[in-house]
């Protein structure tokens, strides 16, 4: 009987260990599932396009950028409010005076627009580079995408090349599925400003423009750097 008793016990203890484990492991899930939720909210909240400098622009050349006129600080990143809807539109239905709105967001029904400016503050005259990169795709929305830029008032409308592997009608490839466009920008002169409009959107007289990238997402930055460093 003792024996019994005895042998009870270890196997009650045995499953109180494994109780235990158990409740460990459900809440080392529960706090990595917590992580991941509050990364990709980090990733995804910050908009669909937000800008960055490199700083060496700022301390070695003297330039910054801004969304505000009377803020200039300096600043690595700046952030574009997301749209509250992001459905397929015409190009068309686009308002003409998107470049002329002001500095920050100033988003439409569907699409996304931000306005910002670069400055050279210093006493020498300077250089930048720009790149559009795009950082993450869902079910190949970029397809459909397209991105306006706008400097110093001329638009340039970006595109995926088409299935057919050409141009989409009025806009310039994209240069890779990774990088929408490089550009050096050179003789930026002490006190000139350049002002930059990005507007963002699913065109739906794109032939990929199809229920199949329903749920989609897409995420870009535009980012200034000192020096072109190949990848």
């Amino acid at each position: 009987m003792e024996k019994k008793v005895t042998l009870s016990s270890e196997k009650m203890k045995r499953e109180k260990k494994i109780r235990k484990f158990f409740k460990i492991f459900l809440l080392c899930l529960l706090l990595l599932l917590i992580i991941i939720y509050f990364l990709v909210g980090i990733i995804y909240n910050s908009g669909n396009f937000s800008i960055t400098m490199d700083k060496n622009l700022y301390f070695e050349k003297n330039l910054i950028i801004y969304d505000s006129p009377i803020y200039k600080v300096y600043r690595t990143e700046l952030y574009a409010k997301a749209p509250n809807t992001f459905d397929n539109i015409s190009y068309k239905w686009l308002p003409e005076n998107l470049d002329d709105l002001g500095g920050g967001s100033h988003n439409g029904q569907n699409y996304l627009a931000y306005t910002f400016y670069i400055e050279n503050m210093g006493k020498d005259i300077s250089d930048y580079w720009s790149e559009v990169i795009v950082d993450d795709v869902i079910k190949n929305v970029d397809e459909a995408v397209r991105i306006r830029v706008y400097r110093d008032g001329e638009p340039v409308t970006y595109a995926k090349l088409s299935a057919r592997g050409t141009a989409e009608p009025e806009t310039v490839p994209f240069d890779s599925d990774e990088l929408v466009v490089r550009e050096h920008i050179t003789n930026f002169k002490p006190g000139d400003i350049s002002r930059y409009t990005i507007v963002l959107w699913v065109e739906g007289s794109d032939p990929e423009c199809t229920d199949n990238i329903l749920g989609g997402e897409f995420k870009v930055h535009m980012d200034f750097k000192s020096e072109f460093v190949e990848d």
